[in-house]
């Protein structure tokens, strides 16, 4: 009984083991799922890093000069100064 004891308690840890590999908390599967999740996440921070960066630069450029200002009147609201003519093209 003592010669087949100590096999039989390995191969059971061995199972216990394999299971806690592929179905535990810490398993493949969920590994390979988190790093999905990881990597996601790292695409979306580089994402909002370069916006920061974006209007970091146009606050910088706002209060250092009034160049900005007079480019984003005209984009955006129309702004034409006097004895200007206004040219639209269409794309």
């Amino acid at each position: 009984m003592g010669k087949r004891f100590v096999p039989i308690l390995l191969i059971a840890l061995l199972v216990i083991l394999h299971g806690q590999l592929w179905f535990g908390r810490g398993s493949v599967p969920k590994v390979s799922e988190l790093q999905s999740a990881l990597d996601i996440q790292k695409q979306k921070n580089a994402q909002a890093a370069l916006a920061n960066d974006r209007l970091s630069a146009e606050i910088r450029d706002l209060k250092e000069g009034l160049e900005i200002v007079e480019e984003k009147a005209r984009s955006e609201l129309g702004m034409v100064k006097n004895n200007e003519i206004f040219v639209q093209v269409a794309h």
